[in-house]
């Protein structure tokens, strides 16, 4: 009678030196590491000297409704899209996630790890933006803090799973990059980072308001403001969350 085989899953040791590895690999990637971090502070310095001066609704200026919703959702979108999945490509494609499948360490370990530290990345470039308004522009909190709390988290589940289908299609970690800036700036163009939604056709513009960077963007500045949030917007994020995850589940393989 053969004896029963314990299999030992790795425990809180094992997943943080995993966190500290991955937040390691992230740091030597200096390209990846500065640009989400720098462009929106860019932005925010370029736009914010004009916009500060400029009152939309409520008492609240341009910086608030516009220009700081905007750094914070490009923050997100470039860690999600573009970062993370370049490094789930790097790892399919050095064999890493194959040789982890037949280990005690699942690796689904290695997408965990790699969510935590991209979140606390993008933790850092949002507290950056925001202190850069706050300090030197006098950016005031929003009205509706919870919605503003919502409307994000809701845009961040949106970006990653968008990214994540981009780690399940992408061969190779530059296609991956590829890919995810493709991604990147078609959503931005259609969100209002290259001179606001209203500039566009009348078709593209509907599309961009309910695509996550437009939807998250559009909800910001009304809980900047305390305006009533629009549901089309919060409808894609959900939506785009949904068929993300699904279809990266679907098509994402290990090798």
């Amino acid at each position: 009678m053969s004896a029963a085989v314990e299999i030992h899953r790795p425990g809180l040791r094992a997943w943080r030196t995993l966190v500290v590895c991955e937040a390691k690999m992230v740091a030597r990637d200096t390209a990846g590491l500065i640009v989400p971090l720098g462009l929106p502070l860019l932005i925010l310095l370029m736009s914010s000297s004009g916009a500060t001066a400029q009152v939309v609704q409520n008492g609240r200026t341009a910086l608030e409704v516009f220009v700081l919703p905007l750094a914070l959702t490009i923050v997100i979108a470039m860690i999600a899209i573009v970062n993370m999945p370049s490094f789930l490509a790097s790892y399919r494609r050095t064999g890493i996630l194959r040789r982890l499948a037949v280990t005690p360490a699942s690796p689904a370990l290695v997408l965990v790890a790699q969510l935590i530290v991209s979140l606390i990345q993008a933790a850092l470039g949002i507290g950056l933006a925001i202190a850069v308004a706050v300090l030197a522009f006098g950016a005031r909190a929003p009205e509706n803090m919870g919605a503003a709390i919502g409307s994000f988290l809701l845009a961040s589940l949106a970006m990653y799973s968008m990214g994540m289908v981009v780690a399940s299609v992408a061969p190779t970690p530059n296609s991956a990059v590829a890919i995810g800036l493709v991604a990147f700036f078609a959503l931005g163009a259609l969100g209002g980072m290259f001179g606001g939604p209203n500039s566009l056709p009348e078709a593209l513009e509907t599309v961009g308001h309910v695509l996550p960077f437009g939807g998250a963007v559009q909800s910001l500045g009304a809980a900047w403001v305390g305006a009533p949030l629009e549901m089309a917007p919060l409808i894609g994020m959900v939506v785009t969350t949904v068929l993300g995850f699904g279809i990266s589940a679907t098509l994402f393989r290990w090798e």
